[in-house]
Formats: C-alpha cells, structure tokens, sequence
C-alpha cells in the first residue's frame, strides 16, 4: 500500500484536535469541533476547509485551450478572462472519468492559462489520460501543439472559504472587489497581509456545499501563515475550520454529485441531471459519439433525492425497492443538519423519478419507507448573477 500523502496544514491538523483520516491517498481532516457544529457554521457564518487534496492542473500556451477542447465536453476555449466552467471528461462509452473545474487566468508575469481541478482520487488517471492524448495531438489537430502542462497540486495549497460571510472574511487579504465577482468567476489576486510574503494566489467564487462561497490556491510554503490569517480575519465572523466530514453532509443536502458514488465511469451524465455540461454540437472529444446517440434514447435510470422517512439512515449501496421489486441503489446517504432527518441520492428507474413517489429503502434487512422529493434538498437565496 502506497504511502499516504500529506498536505501542508497536515502538523497544524493535528496540533489543533482533528480526527485524521485516509482519503483519496491523503491524511485529511474529517472533523475538528464536530460535523454537525462545523456544518452550521458552513450554513449560517463562515468555515475554511483544507482541500489542498484536490488535483491541480496548469495548461499554458497558444494551443492549450484547442487541446483541452479535445478531452473535455465543455468549451473552454472559448471562456473569457476569470470565466471558470464546470465539466465532465468522458471514456469513449460515455461514461464519466471525472468532474473538473476549468478556469481561465491570467497574471502581469505570464501569457493567460488554463487552471483544471480534478477529484484527488482522479488526478493519477486523469493525468495518464492528458499524457496518452497529449502523444497523439500533433497528427489529430495538425498542429505541434506548443504548451505545457504542470501538476501544481504538490507546489501549491488550496483552501475552501464557505458561507454566508466568506466574502466579508477574505475582503481584506485580496487586491479585488469581491462584491462584483460572480458566481463561477475567479481572478489571480494578490494577498495583501505581510505573511503572504508579496505573492499572490487564484481566487474563484465556487465550491461544494450550496453555499456562498471561495476557493483559495496559494503557494504550498505560505499555505499555514495564509490559513491562520483567514483564521484571525473571520473570528469576528465566527469562522471556525471544518473538515471532510462536514463538506460531504453539506454538498448532499444541496445534491451535488461525488464521484465514485454518483458519479463513476459506468454513469452517463443524462442519468445525473448533468446535461448542462455537455456541449456536443459540432465538438470532438472522448465518448462524443457515444453522448450524442445516448442524448436520444430512453433512460435506463435517473439520480433522485431522497427524503427518509424513519429515523434510519441509507448508505451507499442499500437496495431502493418498489411493491416488493429492487428498483435501484443508494449512491449517498446520511442525516441532514440542516433539515434534521435522514436523507439520500440514489438511483432509480426513470418512470419512479418523480417527486412523491413512495418507496422503500433497505437498511440491514429491514425496509424504512422513503420519498422521491425535488433537487436539492437545500437551496439558498443566490445573488442575481451569472452562473456558468
């Protein structure tokens, strides 16, 4: 067995109380003061989360915008300055090898470039899958194909700053007007605060949680400094760290898929409600083929939530049954803080997939009656602002 690997705030982690645990390769935090404690505060005031765990991929030059078009079922080639994008990379039968974020920046010291953020328990596969494409670009593109690829995700650190006050918190560390930035919009910032050493970071409003919210990536050496100045900056805010614990009961509520539960090479992205991200018309990239022939046929089964209606919580893998007939699987299950009952994702056959629709799940030999209710469990109030 591999090693695990550790982030930068791995010593800090540990010296202030989180319970460490093995995920995607790494050591990572699963919670500090308690889920439920940490995932209010995500909710209702500010958290910072280590997702330093998370791949991060550099693609500078003419060509790298075109080359991420061939791979990806977004066009990226096409985003403006400080646009970020969500996507799917696909195998040829359609099925999902990962969701990734693409942004496109730019800073005073270099051309503009291409940032892509993959599922750490992906960036090894994903990485193979760019170098084997990468081999064949010149002949496919009739191009040499001048740019570079660069795995940041060891030289960098990368923080999830979420809540309602998230931008209250990071007004003073960074040199832009976070007021004016949309949703799924970013920009290379400088870091205002002396331990930030004059360097500067990638800031982007998105995240995993449904709330309001930033992703931080700064340089791996001022990853601790920069973390407790967010620290001190959002204590009048009631900022508090939070682990992955929390992150995955506040990214079910608001439905958002994870891969390898939702989300694995065997799921196409109509069955997840993920159409919005696939961009096919006049495009030419792994499993196009096979998206455009599966866009026109009948589902097989449809990504549902889940609203338990007993005490127990389904987890993934528990059988969804219909008048005594398995009718699907539990991909992500858990009890919900914010809501305060249990409530899950699963999939099920596509004529059982609307809300009200009872079922049953079983849990450990006994069946607990659930209902089909709309997507996402939690919605909060959203800014009137641009969000893809």
């Amino acid at each position: 067995m591999a090693e695990l690997l550790q982030t930068r705030l791995y010593e800090w982690h540990l010296a202030h109380g989180a319970r460490m645990v093995p995920f995607a390769g790494w050591w990572m935090p699963l919670q500090y003061r308690g889920i439920v404690e940490e995932h209010g505060a995500t909710r209702n005031a500010c958290t910072i989360t280590d997702v330093s765990h998370m791949g991060r991929l550099r693609f500078e030059g003419a060509g790298a915008g075109d080359f991420l078009n061939s791979l990806i079922t977004r066009n990226v080639a096409g985003l403006k300055l400080n646009h970020v994008r969500y996507s799917l990379v696909t195998n040829a039968r359609g099925g999902i090898l990962d969701d990734v974020v693409v942004g496109y920046f730019a800073n005073p010291y270099s051309q503009p470039f291409y940032l892509m953020v993959v599922n750490a328990a992906n960036r090894a596969k994903i990485l193979e899958w760019i170098q084997r494409h990468r081999e064949d670009w010149p002949s496919r593109s009739g191009s040499l194909g001048h740019f570079l690829i660069d795995d940041l995700t060891r030289l960098t650190a990368m923080f999830a700053i979420q809540g309602p006050q998230a931008a209250a918190v990071l007004e003073p560390l960074v040199d832009c007007d976070l007021a004016s930035m949309g949703y799924y919009r970013g920009c290379v910032v400088r870091l205002l605060h002396p331990k930030a050493s004059r360097q500067g970071g990638i800031l982007t409003r998105t995240g995993y949680t449904g709330e309001d919210g930033f992703e931080l990536i700064v340089a791996a050496e001022i990853a601790v400094p920069i973390w407790e100045v967010i620290l001190d900056l959002g204590r009048a805010f009631g900022l508090i760290p939070a682990g992955l614990g929390a992150r995955d009961t506040l990214r079910l509520e608001a439905a958002l898929p994870l891969y390898g539960n939702e989300l694995t090479e065997e799921v196409n992205p109509w069955e997840v409600g993920l159409d919005f991200a696939c961009e096919l018309d006049g495009r030419d990239f792994p499993g196009c083929e096979a998206l455009l022939r599966l866009r026109n046929e009948p589902l097989k089964r449809r990504l549902v939530c889940l609203e338990i209606l007993g005490r127990r919580i389904a987890r993934s893998g528990y059988p969804i049954k219909f008048q005594d007939q398995t009718v699907g699987v539990v991909t992500s299950g858990n009890y919900s803080p914010t809501l305060q009952k249990p409530i899950a994702m699963g999939f099920v056959l596509p004529e059982l997939a609307e809300p009200g629709t009872e079922v049953q799940v079983e849990i450990r030999g006994q069946l607990e009656p659930a209902r089909v209710v709309p997507r996402p469990f939690y919605r909060r109030p959203r800014p009137r602002v641009s969000t893809r």
